[in-house]
């Protein structure tokens, strides 16, 4: 038996690399049921002022197809309450890049209210989208 019954997890996962892939990997491990949001392509250009390679509706696809995967979802706000409202999850997973940062310290604050756990897994090392395209533009 799982530790968790829903779990959520969001990013852009533009130029899908192994990096994603541990993340659902390690997710769907803790729980019976993985939700994975992924950021529209509008939600990028806001907050990190950049427009993925990959369009919203391919990525979503391609997430959608990876085994470990339940479901997926659009992530159109960065707000992880009103997701945990709409979706309902036990716990929410993210790569521990994140950690400290003010978006989650908020997010755990506010879900430490109705039980719902933060889960920081290790960040892979030496893969990004960013390297990739770096890698890319190199060629």
């Amino acid at each position: 038996m799982k530790q968790y019954k829903i779990g959520y997890t969001t990013g852009v996962f533009d130029l899908f690399h192994v990096g994603h892939l541990n993340i659902l990997r390690q997710a769907k491990e803790q729980c019976d049921h993985l939700i994975v949001g992924v950021s529209t392509d509008e939600l990028v250009q806001q907050y990190k002022n950049k427009t993925p390679v990959i369009t919203h509706e391919d990525r979503m696809a391609i997430v959608q197809s990876i085994k470990y995967v339940d479901e997926v979802v659009p992530q159109v706000t960065r707000d992880k309450l009103a997701a945990w409202h709409e979706l309902g999850f036990d716990v929410m997973f993210v790569g521990d890049d994140w950690k400290g940062n003010s978006l989650f310290l908020k997010t755990e604050m506010q879900f430490r209210e109705f039980g719902v756990q933060v889960v920081y897994f290790p960040y892979t090392p030496h893969v990004s989208s960013t390297i990739v395209k770096k890698k890319i533009e190199i060629l």
